[in-house]
């Protein structure tokens, strides 16, 4: 019951933040995603800043992306290959991202980004072994933008440190995404 208390004060000071941010134009929208893989459930909070560019442009539709800076809290079921075995991490991480969007930025999208991400431990949940905090973090996904500035979108997210060190066993993982443009 206490961590469910603490990360809904996170998503309270989040959103408080992102309302007084967004005025600033610091970054120009905020998202919360959900979902999990392999004995892992995750909550990822992020907010983003649009590029504004207009790149290979072809029947309303361009090239364009934006910056993604997130923090997340992951949830192991199957710690050190055990079940039952829980582990709780956090990952903060940033996230430069290309869209293949709708000249008015509504509609559908396609995006997808490689950055960095950085562990509160290193990853050892069922046989999925990482041996760095450090992970690159890559994803595609697809999504719609509405009319009211909501977006909805899917993600196939993946997190491995590219061979830096072994073993290096990647985890994947599902995310679904509702995000609000100021």
């Amino acid at each position: 019951m206490k961590k469910i208390m603490r990360f809904l004060a996170a998503v309270a000071a989040f959103s408080a933040a992102t309302a007084g941010h967004a005025a600033d134009r610091m970054f120009d929208s905020s998202s919360v995603e959900a979902g999990g893989g392999e004995h892992v459930q995750v909550v990822r909070l992020a907010v983003q800043k649009d590029w504004n560019k207009n790149w290979l442009p072809a029947g309303g539709y361009h090239l364009s992306g934006y910056w993604d800076a997130n923090v997340a809290y992951w949830r192991a079921n199957q710690w050190l290959n055990v079940p039952g075995e829980k582990k709780d991490l956090a990952v903060v991480g940033i996230t430069p991202v290309f869209r293949w969007e709708a000249d008015d930025k509504l509609g559908f999208y396609a995006d997808a980004g490689i950055g960095a991400a950085l562990f509160s431990s290193v990853y050892r949940n069922t046989h999925r072994q990482l041996s760095t905090a450090f992970e690159f973090a890559d994803h595609v996904g697809v999504g719609y933008v509405f009319a009211n500035k909501w977006e909805l979108g899917a993600r196939l997210q993946h997190y491995s440190n590219g061979g830096i060190k072994h073993p290096n066993g990647g985890v994947n993982l599902l995310l679904l995404k509702a995000a609000y443009h100021y």
